[in-house]
């Protein structure tokens, strides 16, 4: 089933808060209304299963791995109808330029990643997807320290948080990485 006009749907927020359930959750309700799917993910994210998004909860769709973002064009097939990408905060700028050309077909575009890096500063293009899309739905974690409502991603090296000059760019999970409130975020300097 073609849609009427295309869109973009960015599903973001800070670890653990459901990003790639939400995703799969939707694109699943995709394939009961009998539309034509795929699925993209930067090749660089290993995590779990090479050729699906997966969950930190265990909820899988099989994906295409990408090495950079114009191979979503190249594979995309004639009669997709809806596009997911996961993980799009590791994706170069050119994301705009292929979800801009997505759009313009008519397909649905639902994007999902980080919109903030381990520093709690904006990651990659995800604030510039989010300016424009139709749609954004920003989920919460649930702090690691006092258990309340979390927004941004804790990275620790040992068991301390990660400095602020560490790499931007780790793939990990939750042996590196903790949900937590602003008031127990920490990015020492220096």
């Amino acid at each position: 089933m073609k849609h009427h006009a295309g869109s973009l749907e960015v599903i973001c927020g800070s670890m653990f808060c459901g990003k790639t359930e939400e995703l799969i959750r939707r694109l699943r309700r995709a394939v009961i209304a009998r539309q034509k799917v795929q699925v993209f993910k930067p090749a660089i994210d290993n995590r779990y299963a090479g050729e699906k998004v997966t969950s930190h909860a265990g909820m899988a769709f099989d994906a295409i791995p990408v090495e950079n973002v114009n191979q979503i064009l190249a594979k995309l097939a004639l009669d997709t109808t809806v596009v997911g990408i996961d993980e799009a905060q590791f994706m170069s700028e050119e994301i705009m330029i292929v979800v801009d050309d997505l759009v313009e077909r008519g397909i649905r575009v639902i994007v999902a990643g980080l919109d903030m890096d381990f520093r709690g500063e904006p990651f990659g293009m995800m604030p510039f997807l989010m300016a424009k899309a139709e749609r954004v739905e920003k989920l919460r974690a649930i702090c690691m320290v006092c258990g309340e409502s979390a927004s941004r991603t804790q990275r620790l090296v040992n068991g301390k948080p990660a400095r602020y000059d560490d790499p931007v760019v780790i793939v990990g999970a939750s042996e590196l990485y903790e949900a937590r409130c602003r008031q127990h975020h920490k990015v020492p300097r220096n």
